[in-house]
């Protein structure tokens, strides 16, 4: 048998050592998926692992079907949601600030796919300094749509490589994929979904398989008014209402749920003490739901609460210390003009 061997084998060879199954969608575009994909079994079995408790939760991360982000990027253009609007200001003025930190050539790390005119603001930065650039978005939904088909084309020399998995494996994954740097992003407000010790263990897990020379751009939500903080998870249109109910939708979908949505609300309230929006769906009347993919069967009272969403706020010296955790090394720390949120660049110490 030959003995294989990560150096002196291809880049497709590599990544089929480490479990992965490389996928062709045209010129410049590909995806890396698990060979061993578990994904549905996953979702059937957390959802009766947190649901089947006397404090029923669901966690976000199955918010985003593709009816969940289409709603969430009609979040995002809320008048009352702030941190889109905010991070992408900062994006836009910090370009001579990042470029001192390129001077080799990098490739773009994004732990979700998310907001096209967020990466195309990093792309157009990157592109400054060096000629050609691979963009790795990380994602476990299927993750190369037609935004990522319009920036090959917008973007000649971009290739555009994702990886199908959780944002670990496909860090672990990328930093095998070759030598180059890698500036990993994690933007909008998603690392405060963490539980504080869960947050920072996610973190140094982040640092640990970074090298080096990679650099982590992170955004994160700074702590305000809370009438601020309450419009903005409590929008007049109530599309943070649809977007909150639609995980019920997606549990009828897939997993055979019979959840009626006119049955619960939704329900978003800043917890002082924990320095959180904490989002609920609230049932508005007695009722039993069956989950047959999920082999549950649930009694809800009137007014329980599922927990669907912690949203933590920072102060900075909480960022201070939760970089200090992580075994991150701040070099620079960027704010938007109201200073509602902040864009930190780090790396592993």
């Amino acid at each position: 048998m030959q003995n294989k061997n990560c150096q002196n084998m291809t880049t497709e060879s590599k990544q089929e050592l480490l479990g992965y199954q490389s996928y062709s969608i045209q010129k410049n575009l590909k995806y890396f998926k698990p060979t061993k994909t578990t994904t549905t079994a996953t979702f059937a079995e957390e959802i009766r692992n947190t649901l089947q408790f006397a404090k029923k939760s669901i966690s976000p991360k199955f918010f985003y079907d593709e009816s969940g982000s289409k709603l969430f990027d009609e979040i995002c253009l809320l008048p009352e949601y702030y941190p889109y609007n905010a991070e992408t200001e900062i994006l836009q003025k910090v370009e001579q600030k990042l470029l001192p930190y390129l001077s080799e050539e990098f490739h773009l790390v994004e732990l979700g796919s998310g907001s096209s005119l967020k990466t195309r603001l990093l792309i157009d930065v990157l592109f400054k300094s060096q000629k050609y650039l691979q963009y790795f978005p990380i994602d476990i939904s299927e993750i190369l749509d037609q935004s990522a088909k319009n920036l090959c084309k917008d973007y000649p020399n971009l290739a555009v490589t994702g990886v199908v998995d959780t944002f670990e494996n496909g860090l672990d994954f990328i930093e095998n994929y070759d030598d180059k740097p890698n500036l990993i992003t994690f933007l909008g407000s998603s690392f405060g979904n963490f539980e504080k010790s869960a947050g920072i263990t996610f973190l140094k897990k982040i640092s640990s398989l970074m090298k080096s020379s990679d650099l982590f751009l992170i955004g994160l939500d700074l702590k305000k008014d809370q009438k601020i903080l309450h419009n903005a998870y409590n929008d007049t249109q109530n599309t943070t209402a649809k977007f909150n109910l639609n995980v019920l939708k997606r549990i009828n979908d897939e997993l055979g749920g019979n959840f009626d949505l006119d049955q619960f609300k939704h329900h978003a309230i800043y917890n002082e003490e924990q320095g959180r929006i904490e989002m609920y769906l609230r049932s508005l009347s007695e009722q039993s739901i069956v989950i047959p993919k999920s082999e549950l069967s649930i009694n809800l009272s009137k007014d329980e609460l599922i927990h669907t969403e912690n949203s933590h706020k920072f102060s900075l010296d909480q960022i201070e210390s939760l970089l200090k955790q992580s075994n991150f090394e701040k070099l620079e720390i960027w704010f938007d003009s109201r200073n509602y949120f902040a864009l930190v660049l780090a790396k592993k110490l």
